[in-house]
């Protein structure tokens, strides 16, 4: 038998070089929280004891896919997304603070404008957190969700069904919009976090996420950088009713691009905002009637 300490700083020892030692013991803690319940205080007082070998094996297993650069919701099974617990797994992206961000402006602003009767679009839903979220704000909103890939869908209506929202579904490639639509079917609400990662972009990213999150969630061909937001642009002029709203998530580096693209398309208060980090993040625009 081991005990807990003597776990933890094999963690460390064996994370360092991949995360630094204090985030090893961060994901060291999580697995702990995760397994016993403990609050941080609690292991604090309790990491001498010895623990039976089937947790110690459940631990160090962990270990070794952490150090294969996968995440740790993965390993979990789970992400926490605007205070929900989702359940996460390779077929989607593992939501994202910034989207978070997305998702808290658009219930404040649909808030003000006194909307809650929303019929609401999320395209690309993945794992469904923001439509999932949208729809634990709004209760009585018609919120539909479209993803090109069965398998996210099937991670995100589990989700949905797990906080009991009604959500519909749609599995479709959104880059033919044109066909998949009625020509009648409007929406007050069109968001989007589309596949926005260059190629050359490579490079920069994290192994956690380049090695196992989805490429058809993150990749967007480099020689058209703003594909999905040109398709998703033309759909929402169509579909949006008067007034309606249009969000999106962008690449920090396409911030002034997608602007330019949506106010040629007829879009009106155009604006682009920053994250947390101060990073070109969320562009959003309102449809008006005519040019």
């Amino acid at each position: 038998m081991q005990h807990l300490s003597s776990i933890e700083q094999q963690f460390v020892d064996e994370l360092k070089e991949l995360y630094g030692a204090g985030e090893a013991r961060e994901l060291y803690f999580l697995l702990l929280e995760d397994q016993f319940g403990w609050s941080r205080p609690t292991y604090l007082m309790r990491k001498q004891e010895l623990i039976d070998h089937y947790i110690a094996d459940r631990l160090l297993k962990a270990l070794s896919r952490l150090k294969e650069a996968e995440p740790i919701q993965y390993i979990l099974g789970y992400a926490w997304f605007s205070g929900m617990k989702l359940k996460v797994d390779r077929s989607v992206l593992i939501p994202r603070p910034e989207t978070e961000e997305l998702v808290q402006l658009i219930i404040e602003q649909q808030l003000q404008a006194h909307n809650g009767n929303l019929r609401i679009i999320d395209i690309g839903t993945g794992s469904g957190c923001i439509a999932i979220s949208l729809k634990s704000a709004f209760p009585h909103a018609s919120v539909h969700a479209l993803d090109i890939s069965n398998d996210a869908l099937h991670i995100a209506k589990q989700n949905a069904n797990r906080h009991s929202l009604s959500i519909e579904w749609i599995q479709a490639d959104m880059l033919d919009w044109d066909i998949i639509f009625q020509t009648d079917q409007l929406f007050d609400v069109v968001v989007s976090n589309p596949p926005y990662i260059t190629e050359q972009e490579r490079g920069d990213m994290h192994p956690n996420v380049l090695i196992h999150e989805p490429h058809l969630a993150l990749f967007v061909e480099g020689s058209a950088p703003l594909l999905f937001y040109e398709h998703i642009a033309a759909f929402a002029w169509k579909h949006l009713r008067a007034g309606g709203n249009l969000y999106f998530e962008i690449n920090r580096q396409y911030g002034a691009d997608v602007c330019d693209l949506l106010q040629k398309k007829g879009f009106s208060n155009v604006q682009l905002r920053q994250d947390m980090q101060g990073a070109d993040r969320i562009v959003q625009a309102q449809k008006r009637d005519s040019f």
